[in-house]
């Protein structure tokens, strides 16, 4: 039993390091070409197998009813982590938010917006902050909340005073 502790112990402390470093050990295990070899699931399988196998053992089984039971722990462990590593490497992120998608957001005039001219807007979308070259049907001055109304080209958008889209 003092063995599969080991092992598990082993397992949990890979966990740990692939956690901290796991790019780099991940990078050396790229040679096999496969998720399903990373160090999260290595360590995963190690872990499982050790503290499975030491349960079963633990509650009397002879050593060739506890390897099975081990190998199946690590085998649902390692699979598991397999499925986390290609779930969150799969994600991908959110692109760059466009102009097109500032459209209904609030923002705030950077540079006093003339009648007949351009100014300047700041627009958080998503998360990301957008600067944006606005027009407006009337002179806006700095500081004041607009809203965008729509797309003018891919960097200038319409916008309205807060209170002017307003029901």
């Amino acid at each position: 039993m003092t063995a599969f502790l080991i092992l598990g112990c082993i397992g949990l402390a890979l966990l740990v390091v692939s956690l901290v470093v796991g790019e780099v050990l991940d990078g050396m295990l790229d040679v096999l070409g496969s998720d399903a070899f990373s160090s999260a699931v290595i360590g995963g399988f190690v872990a499982a197998f050790g503290f499975g196998a030491a349960a079963a053992d633990a509650a009397g089984m002879p050593l060739l009813g506890s390897l099975p039971v081990g190998v199946a722990c690590g085998v649902v462990v390692g699979w598991f982590a397999a499925w986390l590593t290609r779930l969150v490497r799969g994600g991908g992120s959110d692109g760059t938010p466009s102009t097109g998608d500032s459209v209904g957001y609030s923002g705030q005039v950077i540079t006093e917006i003339p009648a007949e001219g351009f100014g300047i807007v700041r627009v958080t979308v998503g998360g990301h902050v957008l600067q944006l070259n606005a027009r407006a049907d009337t002179a806006i001055g700095a500081g004041t909340e607009v809203h965008v109304t729509r797309v003018l080209s891919p960097t200038a958008v319409a916008v309205a005073p807060v209170w002017d889209s307003l029901p």
